[in-house]
């Protein structure tokens, strides 16, 4: 018994010690990482963190339903399609065709009203909320220096950084985009209760506006940008320039930092569903136009879905990027495997939600998976 309670003792006061070392060392966020996400038995974030985490809500206005096509759900998901879902935990997929619901369905108990994690397709959203601010004056271009609206970047190299840098994922900073270290910035950005202070801590090490490299820091930096240009909440901007708008089925949520700082992790975590994250897609598909009225600027959009860099085609300005043949597709594409994929000649989007994208976990570039989601879509349409 006396041994017991000396070993438990010891216990105690190592665990006090670690605790101690992690504010020292400023990692106390591991704290939060592994309480959050790996007591709960996963490596890495998942589609239903946001439960764990302090979120912000995004309001919907009049729904403005997904009519379904005629020929809705009468053809099944191809054996290939069985195949990758099964093994890759898909939970929703879906096929519009010519702005109907063509096919659709849901697995491992989640349906169309189901909430999970957007992860990076929320990229997406914040270089259309960019074009927003472009739109109504609060920024003058995409040329307009991140320094005017945060000073700590306005002088030397970053002083060079603009806002488009920032949405074309060409920022030149130190950000070190890995998903599986506990020690990497982008680890800390999602446990941090202070993201901005993460953000400032950045330096700009190569010339701005050179090239491509995946960055989730760019695009947080960007919504800081907005904010401080529009000084509105990202939350409460995409609520009224979008979710309201583009008539949304149902509420969501974006995550933040913590209540006290009360930042949104702008390069991912927007809670919602496969119908209401598809209406992102059909409003750059249709130039920026929703029901007769223009949301975004056209020229903007297709600025977007151009590549910036001649040797990096796979991006524009928050959009991915992917020709097949003589089709030519653009994409929101989230951490492991949240797609809205459009192919706007063929009037065709192709949503995909799910646990994993495979064994390919490489950052910043294509995986196969997303072949196999276009090319089963296409089959089941041809049948």
């Amino acid at each position: 018994m006396k041994f017991l309670k000396k070993f438990f003792k010891w216990i105690i006061i190592l665990f006090g010690l670690l605790i101690i070392v992690l504010y020292i060392t400023d990692t106390d966020y591991l704290i939060k990482a592994v309480r959050t996400i790996y007591l709960t038995g996963h490596s890495t974030a998942y589609l239903e963190d946001y439960k764990k985490f302090d979120n912000q809500p995004i309001k919907n206005g009049t729904a403005n339903l997904w009519p379904n096509h005629k020929d809705y759900n009468t053809i099944k998901e191809t054996e290939g399609l069985n195949q990758i879902n099964k093994a890759n935990g898909t939970i929703a997929y879906l096929i519009i065709k010519n702005d109907s619901i063509w096919f659709e369905n849901y697995y491992g108990g989640f349906n169309k009203d189901s909430k999970s994690n957007s992860f990076s397709m929320a990229k997406s959203y914040v270089s259309g909320l960019m074009g927003k601010a472009i739109k109504e004056g609060y920024i003058k271009g995409l040329d307009q220096p991140v320094g005017d609206f945060i000073p700590e970047f306005s002088e030397g190299l970053a002083a060079k950084m603009t806002v488009g840098d920032l949405s074309s994922m060409a920022s030149g900073t130190n950000w070190d985009e890995h998903y599986y270290s506990p020690l990497s910035i982008t680890t800390r950005a999602y446990f941090d209760d202070d993201l901005a202070k993460v953000m400032l801590g950045l330096k700009v090490v190569d010339e701005p506006g050179q090239a491509f490299k995946y960055s989730s820091g760019d695009t947080q930096m960007l919504a800081m940008v907005i904010e401080k240009a529009t000084g509105k909440k990202m939350y409460n901007y995409l609520t009224e320039s979008f979710w309201i708008p583009l008539g949304c089925e149902h509420p969501t949520l974006w995550q933040v930092d913590s209540e006290g700082h009360d930042l949104v992790k702008a390069y991912c975590c927007i809670a919602s569903n496969a119908r209401d994250f598809a209406r992102y897609g059909k409003l750059y598909k249709d130039h920026g136009k929703w029901n007769g009225k223009q949301i975004l600027d056209s020229t903007f959009v297709a600025k977007s879905l151009k590549p910036r860099f001649a040797n990096a085609s796979i991006y524009g300005y928050g959009w991915w990027l992917k020709d097949i043949g003589d089709k030519h597709f653009f994409m929101m594409r989230g951490h492991l495997g949240q797609y809205v994929i459009v192919e706007p000649s063929d009037n065709v989007i192709i949503v995909r939600l799910g646990h994993s994208k495979g064994s390919n976990n490489e950052i910043g570039h294509y995986t196969s998976d997303i072949d196999t989601y276009i090319q089963e879509a296409y089959k089941m349409l041809n049948q």
